[in-house]
């Protein structure tokens, strides 16, 4: 079935707390800017410099800056229109950190195509397109009005956007733009949900199956224990310690875990087991 998603009328105090922080962000880059001499250069993304002079801020101040009242104000549309379901479904803390590593992947990739350039790339472009991906992921038959006007399912706006990006990149069309930095949000965005979501849903699937770990040896829970507590805790407070937890797992491996994350983990399989009883 097809989704259409609608927008209450933009009001910065009702804006979940992610989104504020970034559009804050942007908008204090955005003024600082044209304070500070060559900003621009020190702090965009020069690949001459963020390689060989180790200048290792730029790939992560490059995306707060911005060229144009213009060019600010799209990014930070985007980010609104398709950042409030992600925030709204994620968490503010998944939420910032896809956010981050799409800007990342966007840097990541312009260094890899052009380490000798001089010219300063500035803007959250990267980490909006990698936005625009998730969504498409998510609600892949959402409908958006593209320019406003062109009713369009978001899976294939996210394909159309990524054919332009490649195309506009591989024959230089618009020399000004760093396309394939666009297109290395979107593929960094696609990887991240396709590899590390995937993995996390798999291990939670484990955990409340009882996972062929060590934790299998460990003590039976006593009717005592503070399982019963659980309940009363606020789940989204829960989750994000589970989620916190297996992001571990995924990263150092099951021996990384301390016997409190282990007892969190148990909590959490034992409740998923009451609750599907």
């Amino acid at each position: 079935m097809t989704r259409i998603f609608r927008h209450d009328p933009i009001d910065f105090r009702s804006l979940p707390s992610g989104i504020k922080t970034l559009v804050v962000a942007n908008i204090v880059g955005f003024l600082v800017s044209f304070l500070v001499p060559d900003m621009h250069r020190l702090f965009g993304l020069v690949p001459e410099q963020a390689l060989f002079s180790r200048w290792i801020w730029q790939p992560f101040t490059y995306m707060f800056l911005h060229g144009s009242f213009w060019h600010l104000l799209f990014n930070l549309f985007a980010l609104w229109m398709f950042g409030m379901p992600i925030e709204a479904q994620w968490g503010e803390r998944d939420f910032i950190k896809y956010y981050w590593l799409c800007g990342l992947g966007a840097a990541a990739a312009h260094l890899a195509l052009s380490p000798h350039s001089t010219v300063p790339v500035i803007g959250a472009s990267g980490a909006v397109y990698g936005l625009l991906v998730a969504f498409a992921m998510l609600y892949p038959d959402a409908v958006v009005y593209l320019y406003f006007l062109i009713p369009i399912r978001a899976a294939h706006m996210a394909i159309l956007f990524g054919l332009i990006e490649f195309f506009s990149g591989a024959t230089g069309a618009t020399p000004v733009v760093a396309r394939f930095a666009h297109l290395g949000g979107m593929v960094t965005g696609y990887l991240y949900i396709r590899w590390w979501w995937v993995l996390k849903l798999r291990l939670k699937s484990m955990w409340r199956s009882g996972p062929s770990s060590p934790e299998r040896t460990a003590p039976p829970v006593r009717k005592s224990s503070p399982v019963p507590a659980l309940r009363s805790v606020d789940p989204s407070l829960e989750m994000a310690e589970v989620d916190r937890i297996l992001d571990k797992i995924l990263s150092e491996g099951l021996e990384s875990l301390s016997d409190e994350e282990r007892s969190v983990m148990r909590r959490y399989s034992e409740r998923e087991k009451g609750m599907q009883s």
